[in-house]
């Protein structure tokens, strides 16, 4: 730890020579490292804002968060490719102890301090999967008492050895890595997930904690494993996706010493939301928890039992960049409307039921994806299922499931078909069904649902008509 505080402070006065204004906006762009981690806190130990970009946007995204931010300095790992021309950059370099500046232009010239900027710390922005991504502002006080009340909540840890590979363009990645250091624990890094090399690390390094996201499990679960290789591993902290049953069996049978939980955070109110301290040893690794000591939650579009959350807490942010109706829309009286739809039971814990701004209309009844995969993911011999949404001449869109096998199950379409149809509205049963070895992750880890869009109307391509009118597509059944 001394040496990576040594390593930061290096960083923050090589940054403070270069004049920038306070407050100026520093954008970062690289894969998961030490280096990357201690630029990070460098930035904001500077007096600078930080802004991680995701290095898999497009080159026109990028661009647009560099206009939006007014950024006056990209930080760059050297060898990967970024928009030139906007600010001024400098390239690092991952070997060495201290800043190697590989390629600096002319001292940069910042934008002018900001009112708007006073106290906040970096600008995580949205994926941008309805559009173009959205700058969230988040404060020094909130991440400060994020991480405090995280580090309250695991309690005495004590030799953990955490493994990070989200990446540090998302906040799961930079909070979980902050946690750890902030704990004194021990953090494993690797810049990218690729399934071979995680489960290596998770052995070699001796990992006991492990972060991600389901999809990133069921495809290690896919490999020759022994059943014994993994049991140094006490706590599997998943998120950003729901977790089903078929494969928390799994890997309860791989992890037989894990804690496994499914998680619930949000780039604007933090991940410390909810706390698993307390529930009853019963309780379902579904469960979200109770509030955490210091938030504030209520239900609204709802009841007292259901509806959509809405969050109050130190770490809520202050808005979005450049964006005043919409953080109007989100932001009601310092409560986060977080568009999330969750349930509570007799004892005041919260489960995650559905994201409201996923549902799609078929047939005039509102379906919400996550509640057909459910179901999908009920059958047996399923281990996992996404549901797509796909436009349709008479019902405006119909449900498409892609679904995972369990290995070594022949499992038919219309098993799939048959089982959904008797377990839940028949308005809502998957149109089609397409088998899959594995579902994509994105660039944040999540299930990537619009690569799955692509596939299916690539999938189209060989089934065209052609006719004397004209060339027209299939449509899935009604």
């Amino acid at each position: 730890m001394p040496l990576f505080l040594e390593r930061v402070e290096l960083f923050a006065q090589h940054l403070r020579t270069l004049g920038l204004p306070p407050y100026s906006r520093v954008c970062i762009l690289g894969a998961n490292s030490a280096h990357y981690l201690a630029l990070y806190f460098a930035v904001m130990h500077a007096g600078f804002v930080a802004v991680p970009l995701n290095y898999r946007q497009p080159a026109d995204t990028l661009r647009y968060i560099l206009r939006d931010s007014s950024a006056a300095l990209m930080l760059v790992e050297r060898g990967f490719d970024y928009p030139v021309g906007q600010c001024h950059v400098i390239e690092y370099d991952l070997h060495g102890t201290t800043f190697n500046c590989v390629r600096q232009q002319q001292a940069p010239e910042g934008p002018p301090t900001i009112d708007e900027f006073a106290g906040i710390c970096k600008v995580m922005y949205t994926s941008g999967s309805t559009g173009v991504p959205k700058g969230v502002l988040l404060t020094h006080a909130g991440m400060r008492w994020a991480i405090r009340s995280g580090v309250e909540d695991l309690g005495n840890v004590r030799d953990e050895v955490g493994l990070v590979v989200a990446p540090f363009y998302h906040k799961n990645g930079l909070y979980f890595a902050t946690l750890l250091l902030a704990a004194g624990q021990k953090l494993v890094l690797l810049p990218r997930f690729e399934v071979e090399a995680y489960r290596r690390a998770i052995v070699d390094y001796r990992c006991t904690w492990l972060t991600g996201v389901p999809t990133m499990f069921a495809l290690l679960l896919q490999l020759d494993l022994s059943p014994n290789e993994f049991r140094h591993v006490r706590r599997i902290s998943l998120g950003s996706a729901p977790l089903s049953k078929t494969l928390l069996a799994e890997i309860n049978r791989y992890f037989p010493n894990a804690d496994v939980t499914n998680g619930y955070g949000t780039t604007e109110a933090g991940p410390v939301i909810f706390s698993r301290r307390g529930l009853p040893a019963d309780c379902a690794p579904d469960a979200l928890g109770r509030p955490a000591n210091g938030v504030e939650l209520k239900l609204v579009d709802g009841d007292d039992k259901e509806g959509v959350l809405a969050i109050r807490a130190p770490s809520v942010t202050p808005g979005y960049l450049n964006l005043k109706q919409r953080t109007a829309a989100a932001i009601v009286d310092g409560w986060y409307i977080t568009g999330d739809v969750v349930c509570r039971d007799e004892n005041d814990v919260y489960y995650f039921k559905e994201r409201a701004d996923d549902m799609f209309v078929c047939g005039g009844e509102n379906i919400f994806p996550i509640t057909v995969e459910k179901v999908v993911e009920g059958c047996n011999g399923v281990s996992q299922a996404a549901v797509i949404a796909v436009d349709h001449p008479i019902k405006g869109q119909v449900p498409v499931a892609y679904v995972v096998r369990e290995p070594g199950v022949n499992l038919r379409e219309e098993d799939v078909k048959a089982w959904t149809l008797a377990h839940g509205p028949a308005y809502a049963h998957p149109r089609e069904i397409i088998f899959v070895d594995s579902l994509p992750i994105g660039s944040t880890l999540k299930i990537d649902k619009r690569r799955l869009l692509a596939d299916y109307h690539q999938r189209l391509d060989p089934l065209l008509q052609i006719s004397s009118e004209g060339r027209r597509s299939r449509s899935p059944s009604t």
